[in-house]
């Protein structure tokens, strides 16, 4: 991948999203702890939290019952007729599971919301957060970087923090994350400040452009509701 790879800008001056800044990453840990990226989180973050039934890669014997198949919709080029085509339960996302290769149960999803909300999840304690990453921590990564579109101002806008989306600021600061992988969507956005969060998952792409808007339109809605 290195070869194919160019800096575009001086980092930390401006902002440009990154799926191989986080494999780059996932590298160094690597390097600094002698652990394979899935077992570091899994020993470090999933443990801890209880999240048993996260993982990476190719689903478990003893979940397979419970994992959902993907599916894209998309326009047939003969007919023009709409076609759902099934792309069955697994995919191995192979060197990018750094920036997308967490499989997980809506609750487990749950569950890390709460860690970063500092609120205990259904059943547990707080004990363990500051095991994971210090509160300190999470609030240098919560801080605005750069802004991610030209135009915004503080406020009104969406900034960068340390791989967190961060809209507004100040109390009123929603902070989250968006992403997808083979026919998977999801997103997830929480405020610090009512302890409150919105996950969404969806398990269907569709490229037409009233489903892009309507993925916008539960966005914005989710963002509002947790304001």
């Amino acid at each position: 991948m290195m070869p194919y790879q160019e800096i575009l800008f001086r980092p930390g001056s401006r902002y440009g999203y990154s799926n191989p800044a986080f494999i780059y990453l996932a590298r160094i840990v690597e390097q600094l702890t002698g652990d394979p990226w899935e077992s570091y989180v899994q020993k470090n973050i999933f443990a801890p939290l209880g999240l048993t039934q996260s993982y990476f890669r190719t689903t478990p014997y003893y979940l397979t019952a419970h994992r959902s198949h993907n599916y894209s919709v998309e326009r047939d080029s003969a007919s023009g007729a709409l076609r759902t085509i099934d792309h069955g339960a697994d995919f191995d996302p192979r060197i990018t599971v750094p920036n997308g290769g967490w499989d997980a149960p809506l609750s487990e999803l749950a569950s890390y919301t709460a860690f970063l909300s500092g609120v205990a999840p259904p059943g547990g304690t707080t004990a363990s957060n500051d095991v994971v990453l210090k509160r300190s921590s999470l609030e240098e990564m919560w801080q605005p970087v750069q802004p991610m579109s030209e135009g915004y101002e503080a406020g009104d806008g969406q900034w960068m923090g340390l791989s967190f989306f961060i809209i507004g600021d100040g109390a009123d600061r929603v902070l989250g994350h968006t992403g997808s992988q083979a026919g998977f969507r999801a997103f997830f956005f929480f405020s610090p400040r009512t302890r409150t969060a919105v996950i969404a998952a969806y398990n269907t792409t569709n490229i037409a452009a009233p489903a892009r808007e309507l993925d916008r339109r539960v966005q914005r809605a989710a963002i509002d509701l947790v304001r």
